[in-house]
Formats: C-alpha cells, sequence, structure tokens
C-alpha cells in the first residue's frame, strides 16, 4: 500500500468527513388542537431533528399561537416521541399517547398551562423514519 492510501492528505479526510454528516429533517404536517369546543382548530406544525441532537426532536408551533407571537418550540427525547405512538408514556412537560389507530396525542404542559394536540400517526412515523435514515455518503 502506499502512504497516500494508508494516510490520506487532510483535504481528503475533511471531505469524507463532511460527506458523512447528515442533513437536518424538517417535516411540516397539521396538526389539531384539542380544547372543549366540539369543533377542532388545524394549524401547521413543524416536525425537526438535526443531527447535532441525534437524542432530540423538536416540535415548533407557528407564531400566531403565542401571545409574544413568536415560534413557540418544544424539544423532548425522539424515544418519548416514538414510545408513545405504542402506549401512553411521558411524566413531565410533555406525554405522548395513542388515539385510537391513526392518531396520537401530544400534551405539552407550561406554567401557562396545557395544551393538547392530535396528529395523524403516519406523519409522525414518517417524521421518524426519516431522523432514523442511515447517512448516505457522497464521495
Amino acid at each position: 500500500m502506499s502512504a497516500t492510501a494508508e494516510n490520506p492528505p487532510a483535504s481528503a479526510a475533511t471531505a469524507v468527513a463532511t460527506a458523512a454528516v447528515a442533513a437536518a429533517v424538517e417535516e411540516r404536517v397539521t396538526a389539531r388542537v384539542i380544547t372543549d369546543d366540539p369543533l377542532f382548530r388545524k394549524i401547521p406544525v413543524a416536525l425537526r431533528f438535526a443531527p447535532a441532537e441525534p437524542l432530540a426532536v423538536r416540535i415548533v408551533f407557528p407564531s400566531g399561537l403565542s401571545p409574544e407571537g413568536t415560534e413557540n418550540e418544544w424539544v423532548f427525547p425522539r424515544a418519548l416521541l416514538e414510545a408513545g405512538l405504542q402506549a401512553p408514556t411521558g411524566t413531565g412537560d410533555v406525554r405522548v399517547w395513542p388515539c385510537g389507530r391513526v392518531q396520537a396525542v401530544v400534551e405539552f404542559h407550561s406554567p401557562e398551562g396545557v395544551a393538547v394536540i392530535q396528529f395523524d400517526i403516519a406523519a409522525l412515523r414518517r417524521f421518524l423514519r426519516r431522523t432514523n435514515a442511515p447517512v448516505t455518503r457522497q464521495a
């Protein structure tokens, strides 16, 4: 073997390392706010995953929902979301449980109150699959 093959130049090693970095995942979905009102309100929600935080997911609500007029972002363990699609889980600020065969509920607790949001399980599973997708190397 040549010395070059055993010890590639720094620029080649950097290119390989850069190609191995996974891209962030963002999935835009429509969710439903659950209230005492018999009519539900649909809202756009962003589901986000960053490879720099491989154990976390983010759910981002639009700025129009907060009194401050800013996006409201919740960060919690990806494993909590995965487990909550199968059975009720969570004891802290975020709780997740299946609601029938096609819906899941995510409940958010804050000092200001509780928000109960219903998602299509298919959308959450698609997002989670994308966060688990193997890294594609580009050489």
